[in-house]
């Protein structure tokens, strides 16, 4: 869809830092993490909200999702995952996506007041997607 820069991210016409790039799904991280390694997962095809996504596409898309909850956790040394949806309030960006976001006990995460972080630079922020892309490929 003309604007959504999530569609610009999946035809390749908008810069992201992508995880993987799958027939199900696009990731890539988040820009303003919430913990380094923040990764988001969105559909290809441009839909608003999780009522959108066609009952045939639940199961490839939520496969996706999770095999990434597991790369997080696995190629970041993470304790585990926060994966979630915002549909409609707080989502920031009217296309699908779902967040999957590394945990460690006492990381400070306390409800849904969510911290933001930035990446020192590219390079630092493609070294945590490269760890990710290798654990999703072992996985």
């Amino acid at each position: 869809m003309a604007g959504c820069v999530f569609c610009g991210i999946v035809a390749g016409e908008a810069p992201a830092i992508r995880v993987t790039d799958e027939a199900d799904g696009v990731a890539f991280l988040d820009t303003r993490p919430v913990f380094k390694g923040h990764v988001l997962v969105v559909p290809r095809a441009h839909l608003v909200t999780l009522a959108d996504l066609p009952p045939e596409s639940l199961p490839g898309y939520f496969a996706l999702v999770r095999r990434l909850a597991v790369a997080v956790e696995a190629g970041l040394g993470a304790g585990g995952t926060f994966v979630a949806i915002n549909t409609k309030v707080s989502q920031s960006v009217p296309h699908l996506h779902t967040h999957v976001v590394p945990r460690t006990k006492g990381d400070g995460l306390r409800g849904f007041f969510w911290p933001r972080t930035r990446y020192t630079d590219d390079a630092e922020a493609q070294g945590y997607a490269d760890r990710i892309t290798a654990a999703l490929a072992t996985g």
